[in-house]
């Protein structure tokens, strides 16, 4: 590469490399193996590659981006947008160049292979009270002897029939009002909502007659790189439809911090990110609502959870406090919102929005959701929960007490800054056994049930490839190593020689794990080297020093069960997890998975009301450990460094896994392993 050369990083696979200036960012994207769609050619017909530049500052990154980091739009580009159109901040990822250092978000309908938002909704009885619902009322007809307004003549009937004794109703309903009641012959069905903290219900929407559709509301998990969302039917709570998308802020960071760093850095910046985020809201309620095939309208309904600085974000706050102590939050309690509020346009323009309440500055209402789902606060034995994520989420205690912490384990247990990692899509790695004897890998990829030594695997692979690793795959890979020999407790990845394997491939004073090869047919070589050892190293024992400062809180050196919630930590082996020192050690039986627990949080404070006043009153009595103060965080961090851990015990691990004793130092020789003497 020429001194010269661009800098182009890609969201949101992480993916970044050097191109020469004058690059088309299609050709970028594919000699760094990044998923960007095209079929025209690069003759910027199809449209399938547009892509959204990101400008200004990006400290995550190392890099700011200047304005023109990419070619001018060209005549292509015009004829494109004057004929079919193109999104606000798009461009054509065939015909622009890259001209300079910059950051580029591949969007969900650009890529060939799909992020697969791993979010579903899990069977869980709830018990039905929502806070919108249907009633059908007889109203008294005019008269001009008794001069009422058909609003109080309406209000009459709801406290006549129904108890109800008052209501209020915004002046865009109230428009409907009239031509409702003429049509339905005095006959309406009303949807009534009242939220935790309204004074009265509110007049939501209003039918002729007897209505006889359904309403629903959305449950939405907010993360800081995926949005799921669940379309709830509000009468017995069944799931309609599930969604996700990658969340579009990650162009401006992948981590909340560098997120934070971005307002900071650029002026409007959060102005751009509460944008970004609310039309990707918009976006899932339109794809939920025409999955489901009903009308945007009888979305009457939502429940909102998310972290402090996606939730600062989305109501439009600057995050900026958040970024530096005390952590201080402008609003914690929970919040009865409407949907113009958020400006969501694709559902019922009054429709309620409820947000649950923060716990502290950086343990946010998607914390609360999880603690409203598995209630820790009545359990008889001592339970660790942890939401994996870009900014893990730690619950601990039982009925006695419950502490809360967030540790910041970045982006690498998702596939991020992992030398070939990318997120969960077909053809990611997302299994792997690594055989101790021979050291030859075998693995599994999203999409296909069978393993790569498997009769019939190439053949199932052909329209997917074999393209990455994603975060399940690269915590299994750093464990099957380190239970194979081929990694030692310090992290250190051993020679060829030292292994013996040719598997093990040198770059300078460090090797690297082949899995993968496919360069001779133009594919990826797919490999872990000493670098992503390392990330794994760091998000791990900031995620295990968060525990560790847990249990001190509580006085406490063992849990009795650990509840893996989340998208990812569904999906991760409990023995890998345990091997590589990433959760404490306990009976493999008692790690558990919850699923997104978050989201299952959201549907409960969807559908009930009560559950809503329920986790307000828990999270007023969860204490909260700020790990960026705690003196004895850098001290767990450090030893929880080793594969699994360098001072705590780990019997039920050793128990089904012995770990070989090996040691490979960077300055041995190759055949010894011991260190020369100067």
């Amino acid at each position: 590469m020429a001194d010269d050369d661009a800098l182009v990083i890609f969201t949101p696979s992480g993916k970044r490399g050097r191109v020469a200036r004058g690059t088309p960012v299609l050709q970028a994207a594919r000699q760094l193996g990044v998923d960007l769609d095209s079929v025209c050619g690069m003759r910027g017909i199809c449209s399938k590659c547009q892509i959204t530049p990101g400008y200004g500052e990006f400290p995550k990154h190392g890099v700011h981006v200047k304005p023109d980091a990419l070619s001018e739009w060209n005549a292509v580009e015009e004829r494109y947008d004057r004929v079919r159109g193109l999104k606000e901040g798009r461009r054509l990822g065939c015909q622009a160049r890259i001209m300079g250092d910059v950051v580029i978000d591949v969007p969900r309908e650009s890529q060939v292979h799909k992020q697969v938002v791993r979010k579903e909704a899990d069977a869980r009885p709830i018990v039905m009270d929502p806070a919108t619902r249907l009633y059908y009322v007889e109203v008294a007809e005019p008269d001009m002897h008794v001069p009422t307004g058909d609003l109080e003549r309406l209000k009459a009937a709801l406290k006549d029939q129904w108890e109800i004794p008052e209501i209020s109703a915004n002046l865009d309903v109230l428009r409907q009002l009239q031509p409702a009641l003429r049509k339905g012959e005095w006959k309406v069905t009303v949807a009534l909502s009242q939220g935790n903290h309204d004074a009265h219900p509110r007049l939501i929407d209003i039918w002729p007659g007897f209505y006889e559709g359904r309403l629903y509301g959305l449950a939405v998990d907010l993360g800081s790189t995926t949005i799921a969302a669940h379309l709830v039917d509000l009468r017995n709570g069944s799931v309609a439809a599930s969604a996700g998308v990658m969340n579009p802020q990650i162009r401006f960071g992948e981590d909340l911090m560098s997120r934070v760093s971005y307002a900071m850095m650029n002026p409007g910046g959060d102005v751009e990110m509460t944008r970004a985020v609310r039309e990707a809201l918009d976006g899932l309620a339109e794809d939920l609502a025409e999955a489901a095939k009903i009308e945007p309208p009888q979305i009457v309904e939502a429940v909102i959870v998310c972290n402090p600085v996606m939730h600062h974000l989305l109501l439009g706050i600057d995050p900026v406090e958040l970024g530096q102590a005390p952590f201080a939050l402008a609003v914690s309690s929970a919040l009865d919102l409407q949907a113009p509020d958020l400006q969501l346009s694709a559902i019922n323009p009054r429709a309620g929005i409820y947000i649950l309440p923060c716990i502290a500055g950086h343990v946010g209402a998607d914390c609360a959701a999880v603690a409203l789902a598995e209630q820790p606060q009545k359990s008889e034995d001592m339970v660790l929960i942890v939401d994996v994520g870009t900014n893990a989420e730690l619950l601990l205690g039982n009925k006695e007490k419950v502490v809360a912490c967030s540790s910041p384990t970045g982006p690498a247990f998702e596939g991020a800054q992992i030398s070939s990692g990318q997120r969960a899509a077909p053809g990611a790695i997302e299994r792997i056994e690594i055989d101790p004897v021979t050291k030859e890998p075998r693995f599994r990829v999203i999409g296909c049930d069978i393993w790569s030594d498997q009769p019939g695997f190439q053949e199932a692979i052909a329209g997917t490839g074999i393209t990455g690793i994603c975060g399940s795959g690269i915590i299994e890979a750093v464990a099957e190593m380190r239970m194979a020999g081929i990694v030692d407790a310090k992290g250190l990845i051993g020679s060829a020689a030292q292994v013996g394997t040719p598997r093990m491939v040198a770059q300078g004073r460090t090797h690297s794990y082949l899995i993968h090869d496919a360069s001779p047919d133009g594919g990826p070589i797919i490999s872990v080297t000493q670098g992503d050892i390392r990330a794994i190293q760091l998000a791990k024992s900031a995620l295990y020093a968060g525990a560790r400062l847990l249990m001190d809180e509580l006085g406490i050196d063992t849990v009795d069960r650990v509840v893996l919630a989340g998208a990812f930590g569904a999906h991760i082996s409990p023995k890998h997890a345990m091997a590589i020192g990433m959760i404490p050690d306990v009976a493999l039986e008692n790690v558990i998975s919850a699923g997104n627990a978050a989201g299952t949080g959201a549907r409960i404070a969807l559908c009930n009301t009560e559950a809503r006043s329920e986790i307000e009153a828990v999270v007023r009595g969860i204490h909260k450990v700020e790990t960026a103060i705690e003196p004895r965080f850098q001290e767990h961090f450090v030893n929880a460094n080793a594969l699994p851990h360098a001072t705590d015990p780990f019997p039920h691990l050793n128990a089904i896994v012995p770990l070989p004793d090996v040691s490979f130092n960077i300055g041995s020789d190759r055949e010894g392993g011991r260190r020369r003497r100067r």
